[in-house]
């Protein structure tokens, strides 16, 4: 197995940076299909036809050692799969309706850009070991994003972050849906275009144009804000792609239903984030793929849902 690249770090070892008390376990999450807040997580999923697309890459940028390649027919079946990725506001709709608690303020802690630190914060989150840009921040989760004092309340419409897998999966089961496979991921975050290197084309920015979420200017020192973004963007702050999807690059890394590998515990995260930069990461390519361990979260995580579809579905002929 390949060392962890650094688009986002994990908790194993976490112990060495950060020793805290994990509180206890929340109890499950029941299924609430009558509840009419996981009714609205679902009603917009776009329907997809599925089919057969050449899925992977053998691009001499991409990383190998990620199993991005080689490039190989793959088949999916009819599936659903939500337009955007979960925002604050729809998890916040999910903690009020089952008291969820996410693994981020079981631990105590999440991992966030230091850029984004306020003075006392920074001085005293302990950096993780080969990426300092990264800090062990107490009090970091979903609700404070950049730990104590900050909140998510002015970013409603943006994708929720820390959040692990484990609570990606809770979400789902009080929604009725699932994550999506790699397969289904890649499939939809293409849009019909066949071996594109992003979701639109080719080009980065056709025309100039700045089409994701991706950091601009010198990694980690200064970002441009040349798409307008620091951090995360509303989730629909980018054109969709072919199918009706938005920012399947770029913004935040979506975690998939799959193990990286075969044989090993961690989960694998497509579409790349707001932090990466072709400088060391240029993991915003369609086929690009991450894993981490699912009790793992960071300000540049998030997720979409997906779902099997009714037989009775109507499913646009453009979809598939």
């Amino acid at each position: 197995m390949p060392p962890r690249p650094c688009c986002t770090p994990g908790r194993e070892g976490s112990a060495e940076v950060l020793t805290l008390t994990r509180r206890p376990e929340p109890a499950p999450v029941a299924a609430a299909a009558a509840d009419p807040a996981a009714a609205r997580a679902v009603r917009d999923l776009v329907a997809l036809a599925g089919g057969r697309f050449l899925m992977g890459t053998e691009d001499p940028d991409g990383f190998p050692a990620d199993g991005e390649g080689p490039v190989r027919q793959e088949v999916v079946g009819a599936f659903r799969i939500a337009p955007t990725t979960v925002t604050n506001a729809q998890f916040a709709s999910f903690v009020k309706a089952t008291g969820h608690v996410t693994e981020a303020e079981s631990f105590g802690f999440s991992f966030v850009f230091a850029g984004f630190l306020s003075g006392p914060l920074a001085a005293t989150s302990p950096a993780v070991a080969g990426t300092p840009w990264w800090r062990s921040v107490p009090g970091a989760d979903w609700r404070h994003p950049e730990g104590p004092g900050s909140s998510f309340a002015a970013r409603q419409n943006h994708p929720v972050v820390h959040v692990s897998w484990h609570d990606a999966q809770a979400y789902c089961a009080w929604s009725g849906t699932r994550l999506p496979t790699e397969p289904e991921w890649e499939f939809a975050a293409r849009g019909g275009l066949e071996q594109k290197r992003y979701p639109w084309g080719d080009e980065l920015r056709p025309g100039g144009r700045h089409m994701c979420n991706i950091w601009n200017g010198d990694f980690p020192v200064h970002n441009t804000r040349a798409d307008g973004y620091a951090g995360t963007a509303p989730v629909k702050a980018f054109r969709p792609n072919g199918y009706g999807l938005h920012q399947t690059v770029g913004n935040v890394w979506e975690w998939s239903a799959d193990r990286f590998s075969p044989t090993g515990p961690e989960r694998t995260m497509r579409g790349g984030s707001h932090m990466c930069h072709d400088s060391y990461c240029n993991r915003y390519r369609v086929a690009a793929r991450t894993r981490n361990t699912p009790d793992s979260s960071a300000g540049n995580i998030g997720f979409r849902v997906a779902a099997d579809i009714s037989p009775a579905a109507d499913i646009s002929p453009a979809a598939g």
